[in-house]
């Protein structure tokens, strides 16, 4: 196994130096999109990511659970997820307002977070997860981006501590900040 964490703010340009870092990991790629086209501009946005990646890698769209592959049964060398912060969106999402922030449901994404974690360690594959950084930011103005940010920080500081590299990216710049 060997987790690579990409983060760093949005349009960091991260999802690009992950893509590069999967081309240069092995020939044979899965692509694990967690995006789910809620409306126009997001259907286009996930076409532009289509469209940049290579037509010889595989993919699987996972939207909610992020559990939904198992790495080391697809006959890939590397596994590019992208990424755990809209995964953790789309979660957040199906939530009703009133359970926002309930004790049983961010037990239960981290549970699942710490699944795939457990996934990816089993893993013969590379796998390169791409991720939000939300550690820079202000606290969010309402309840459910306060959610947010405390889950994926969560999510983030699990994954780091898993991984084997970490890089974080900003203003299309990759920095190596662990292995």
């Amino acid at each position: 196994m060997s987790l690579v964490l990409v983060t760093g703010g949005v349009r960091s340009g991260k999802s690009r130096f992950a893509e590069e870092l999967a081309q240069q990991a092995g020939e044979r790629v899965l692509y694990v999109a967690t995006g789910q086209a809620w409306d126009e501009e997001m259907r286009q946005r996930i076409e532009r990511h289509k469209e940049r990646r290579p037509k010889q890698w595989g993919s699987v769209e996972v939207g909610e659970r992020l559990c939904d592959y198992e790495p080391a049964s697809t006959p890939y060398d590397v596994v590019l997820i992208d990424c755990l912060s809209t995964w953790l969106s789309n979660r957040l999402m199906s939530v009703e307002e009133a359970e926002w922030r309930s004790e049983a449901h961010t037990e239960a994404l981290l549970a699942e977070a710490e699944a795939w974690l457990g996934l990816v360690q089993r893993s013969p594959q590379k796998v390169i997860a791409v991720t939000s950084e939300v550690g820079l930011g202000g606290v969010a103005m309402n309840r459910l981006g306060r959610w947010f940010a405390d889950a994926l920080g969560d999510v983030n500081q699990r994954a780091a501590r898993q991984a084997e590299t970490v890089y974080a990216v900003m203003a299309g710049i990759p920095w190596r900040i662990k292995g």
